[in-house]
């Protein structure tokens, strides 16, 4: 085979590589751009809910009606999870511990592209005087990044990690961090983060991290979107899962 020959061959081997390049992002895209969306019920449910505000929008925003949040609270979701998933789980724990909750959206529905969204939210919404404290968290992959975060050593002064179905990255070297109130709530009936995974990640959290694991709850028990593929039959109702949920919640930011 001649030069040009080779040239032309390696060429058309180039073009070939690029093309199924171009795919293979097309295809992660349209992937990730298939959001598990909020289940209508208790979505609705929560959105006529008296005791909290919900906006819907590119940040979901929740607080409690009647009186002045205590805290804020940042809230990453899981992959591949629509933020208003969330609403119907997070508002019985805006009504009784009075605490605004933003929820961003995530580049393609993933928090690993919008592991600083805290930032901006916090700075956007830390008036003085108007929080006593902000917390930052998510489910699953969201808690992770939210970990992540906190690992960059932020400027915002952030009291609190939530972790739901999750646990902190290695890199955050969050483990001595005796400023940093940690709460991590998993399900004994997850197939995704399973509480054999929880355990052994442990350690990289304070040793005063509070840890509950809730008997009978599974992965998707943590939002209101559905069935996901490969976690567990839940054995305890999403109502039983929500209030498990509200009492930790509770403890965690009240004492009581």
């Amino acid at each position: 085979m001649g030069q040009g020959g080779s040239w032309s061959l390696r060429r058309r081997v180039g073009l070939a590589a690029a093309g199924l390049l171009v795919l293979a992002v097309l295809a992660f895209v349209v992937w990730a751009s298939l959001a598990r969306t909020a289940t209508p019920g208790p979505l609705e449910a929560a959105v006529d809910d008296p005791a909290v505000e919900v906006e819907l929008g590119p940040v979901v925003t929740l607080r409690p009606s009647g009186s002045e949040p205590e805290r804020g609270v940042v809230f990453y979701p899981g992959a591949r999870v629509h933020r208003e998933a969330y609403v119907a789980t997070w508002a019985p724990i805006v009504a009784e511990t009075d605490t605004l909750v933003l929820i961003p959206r995530m580049p393609l529905n993933l928090a690993v592209f919008g592991r600083s969204r805290a930032d901006t939210l916090i700075a956007e919404h830390d008036e003085p005087d108007d929080l006593d404290e902000w917390w930052v968290g998510g489910h699953s992959l969201g808690g992770a990044m939210a970990s992540s975060w906190l690992g960059t050593d932020p400027e915002a002064d952030v009291a609190g990690l939530l972790l739901w179905a999750s646990f902190a990255t290695g890199g955050a070297d969050l483990a001595e961090r005796e400023d940093l109130r940690v709460l991590s709530v998993s399900g004994g009936r997850d197939g995704l983060a399973t509480p054999e995974d929880i355990a052994e990640r442990r350690h990289l959290l304070p040793d005063d991290a509070v840890m509950v694991e809730v008997d009978g709850m599974n992965h998707a028990q943590f939002g209101r979107y559905g069935a996901q593929r490969g976690d567990l039959t839940p054995t305890i109702s999403d109502e039983q899962a929500a209030r498990a949920l509200t009492d930790a919640h509770i403890e965690a930011f009240t004492g009581r």
